[in-house]
């Protein structure tokens, strides 16, 4: 049978990838309750002490969290890796804001109490889908491609769900809630914009050169290996947490 050298080359560095992982999750061990939630003490200090509409302090939050977010920032990599035109990078990002959109506010309204620890490892195993779906992996395994864009809608949902536990987390006053989620919201999606901005001109800059093709593979399997981090990160601050 014959081998892909580029299949092969890309797979040497995997090791690597192996000794990230048993480190990431070694430290978690040791730290899992302080890495489970991206609530800064001064953010959350804030945000308790302050009632009514305040829109700005909202929208920074949200910014701040998408553009620190960086669960949201490898699944929106792994999105984009191969759209080259904005017109599909366009349909896609609007499908993910759609997802976390709609989920992030009725969670936070409706105060679904769900376990932050488990909606941020299927998070993680989000990236690691569409590393696999970049990979082309389901079509080899299952030989069927998944909808990318069912797809990229769903784990939106799973995303703004996310984003709803650490807003709960925050002990939000019912006082002016709504406009306060609307400006989050609003800053989520300026956060996105910028993160996948500076995504996009990288991403441009790179497939100009000759390595693109030959670092696609092993960059996908780095961020494959990185969504299995932050899944057995929440999962051990899950385990640590009970």
């Amino acid at each position: 049978m014959k081998h892909d050298s580029r299949v092969s080359a890309a797979w040497r560095l995997s090791p690597l990838a192996a000794l990230t992982l048993l480190v990431a999750l070694t430290l978690l061990v040791q730290h899992g309750a302080v890495l489970a939630h991206a609530v800064t003490e001064g953010d959350k200090g804030y945000i308790q002490e302050i009632w009514g509409v305040h829109l700005a302090p909202f929208t920074y939050l949200g910014a701040k969290h998408m553009v620190t977010g960086y669960d949201h920032i490898l699944f929106l990599f792994g999105v984009v890796f191969f759209l080259y035109r904005l017109k599909q990078v366009a349909l896609y990002v609007t499908l993910f804001a759609v997802g976390h959109s709609t989920t992030m506010l009725a969670g936070v309204i409706f105060g679904w109490g769900v376990n932050a620890y488990l909606i941020d490892a299927i998070i993680g195993l989000s990236v690691v889908y569409k590393a696999l779906d970049n990979l082309g992996a389901y079509r080899r395994w299952f030989g069927v491609q998944p909808d990318t864009r069912a797809a990229t809608l769903i784990f939106g949902l799973f995303h703004g769900l996310g984003l709803a536990t650490k807003i709960l987390d925050y002990e939000v006053a019912q006082d002016g809630l709504v406009p306060n989620l609307l400006a989050f919201n609003v800053g989520v999606e300026i956060g996105q914009i910028l993160a996948l901005s500076l995504i996009l001109v990288a991403m441009g800059y790179w497939r100009r050169t000759a390595s693109f093709w030959r670092h696609a593979y092993t960059a996908n399997v780095v961020v494959m290996t990185a969504g299995f981090v932050l899944v057995g990160m929440q999962l051990t601050g899950y385990y640590l947490s009970i």
